[in-house]
């Protein structure tokens, strides 16, 4: 979500040439990747990661109200076992762009992520995971 605050105008351009994109926004209700190296290595010292789109929050922005805004359809989905059924009303519009809010823990991680200062073959694949990679000849 904190992505796609940064990116969201380009529904405009979808929107207006009738680009029928789906958008999926993986909304923690912060700034996801800084929140998760936070987490993993400033040992939970949160500084200015906290959003307030999703939750128990007022939804600043609203992405359903925003995405409506630019001629988009738009759902929420906020459980579990509403995933595949929002998915597939998304995927039967076919004549403007779509933007689903898939509301998740604030403490939802992404993965696989290269941590800062080393190079990509330190990649972890989830906490404190590392793939053991073989050595070429």
């Amino acid at each position: 979500d904190g992505c796609f605050q940064m990116t969201n105008q380009e529904l405009a351009t979808c929107a207006i040439n009738k680009i029928p994109i789906k958008v999926a926004i993986i909304n923690n209700s912060s700034l996801g990747m800084v929140r998760q190296w936070q987490t993993l290595f400033y040992e939970g010292r949160y500084s200015n990661t906290d959003l307030n789109t999703g939750h128990e929050t007022v939804r600043i922005p609203d992405f359903v109200k925003l995405a409506d805004a630019y001629g988009c359809a738009s759902f929420r989905c906020e459980r579990d076992e509403d995933i595949d059924a929002t998915i597939q009303k998304a995927l039967e519009i076919n004549d403007r762009p779509v933007v689903i809010d898939f509301v998740v823990s604030p403490d939802s991680m992404v993965w696989p992520m290269v941590p800062a200062g080393v190079s990509n073959d330190q990649i972890q694949v989830a906490r404190n995971m590392t793939p053991e990679w073989e050595e070429e000849d």
